[in-house]
């Protein structure tokens, strides 16, 4: 097999400017999460204050997925993405020169998060513009795995660097990121909206949920990733118990748990270089099955290795769930829409894992580890057999989507 999108990446020098940009973006927000962490932590925090900062941090900002798309729909990409990235920067350094009290630390997350928020959108609806329409499943395929590969090295990297520079060290190198993130993305083409008539950020938000709706295709894709995640989200917490209370095992047995769904989707990811093989639908709907089997086998499983089999296999699931929704939504949906569609499609996935979060720690409480990963397994395979009723009643085709907008420079140029 060759390497990992090698034409994608190797070949489209614009492509690949966006890649390493989302890598490296990626990876300060997970060098800076841990660091913030045991900052809190060390300064007397509770676990209400870590709570609280993983709050802000990832499901606030979800809340408001429809309007951090709606910018993207709004302004030019590239624009969009540098300011993001400077503004990221900027409020990590404040927090390096002050590391004020919970409160004001509570605040300048949240902006960094929103500012985080905005800039995934943007970041995907650019990608059509920047690729050719065959090459978007290898595209996302490598977006996939170089985002979540900036995601596990962060905590090693943060590691390493501790005993060196302490908190205030990692977190200039977390500011740092963004700012070599923000001058890779100089070199991008500019991607301006279609002229239309103005409205309010909120008419604009108003209309992307509108369309979401009015869309069958979007719609089932939409409503089918929430129901999955809803139900399947809840791994990370049971895996946990199920180490320690069903398994009788130790910490050891836990961590390599909760490393099997990372490996499967780093494998998943270069599997997915010969994407071309299979419908998106297809694979989307294989993707939310695969997920949801892994769960429901693991609430069978006797032992750490066979339940690190499955939760492995798992990843290979939910890396094609990712690879196909983000694929379909780029072909499906018309560009002057396209940020505000993944803007509210990853808010919604946020909202989603808070709300699995929730039903399935009083599930863990009221029964056991196995019966809610089995639970939480048929609640997922029974949401794609229903997606897969919808997706068949669909009148979309899936062909290409419009352009964006009007493209300056390389980007009018041929790949």
């Amino acid at each position: 097999m060759a390497p990992v999108n090698a034409h994608v990446i190797k070949v489209n020098g614009r492509f690949r400017r966006l890649w390493t940009a989302r890598a490296v973006s990626f990876l300060g927000d997970s060098v800076g999460l841990v660091a913030l962490m045991l900052h809190v932590e060390s300064a007397g925090g509770k676990a209400l204050a870590l709570a609280a900062l993983l709050l802000v941090g990832d499901f606030a900002p979800a809340l408001l997925g429809p309007l951090t798309g709606a910018v993207s729909d709004r302004f030019d990409l590239r624009r969009v993405m540098i300011c993001c990235e400077l503004l990221q920067g900027l409020t990590v350094l404040v927090i390096v020169l002050w590391l004020p009290s919970l409160p004001w630390l509570l605040v300048l997350v949240a902006v960094r998060a929103i500012a985080g928020q905005t800039f995934q959108p943007a970041s995907r609806a650019i990608v059509p513009v920047l690729v050719d329409d065959r090459d978007l499943p290898q595209a996302n395929a490598a977006i996939g795995f170089g985002t979540n590969g900036g995601e596990a090295l962060g905590p090693l990297v943060a590691a390493a660097l501790f005993p060196f520079v302490g908190v205030r060290g990692v977190l200039l190198v977390d500011a740092a990121t963004f700012l070599l993130s923000a001058l890779l993305l100089v070199s991008m083409p500019s991607v301006r909206p279609s002229p239309k008539e103005t409205t309010s950020l909120f008419g604009d938000a108003l209309e992307g949920l509108r369309f979401i709706w009015g869309d069958r295709l979007v719609r089932a894709i939409g409503l089918g990733f929430f129901a999955v995640v809803a139900f399947n989200g809840i791994d990370d917490v049971a895996l946990v118990l199920f180490a320690k209370d069903t398994l009788g095992q130790g910490d050891s047995a836990v961590g390599i748990l909760l490393a099997a769904v990372g490996i499967g989707l780093f494998v998943g990811y270069l599997l997915l270089n010969r994407v071309r093989r299979f419908s998106m639908p297809f694979l989307l709907l294989a993707g939310f099955a695969i997920s949801s089997a892994g769960n429901l086998l693991t609430g069978l499983t006797w032992a750490v290795a066979a339940a690190f089999l499955v939760q492995a296999i798992r990843g290979l699931g939910i890396a094609a769930m990712d690879v196909a929704a983000g694929t379909l939504l780029q072909r499906s949906v018309p560009g002057p829409l396209l940020g505000r569609v993944f803007g509210t499609f990853y808010g919604a996935i946020g909202v989603a894992a808070a709300l699995s979060y929730a039903w399935g720690g009083l599930l863990l409480d009221v029964t056991s580890p196995p019966t809610t990963f089995m639970i939480a397994g048929a609640g997922g395979l029974i949401t794609t057999l229903l997606t897969g009723l919808m997706l068949r009643r669909s009148s979309d085709d899936g062909t290409s989507a419009k352009t964006h907008g009007t493209v300056s420079g390389e980007a009018a140029d041929s790949h």
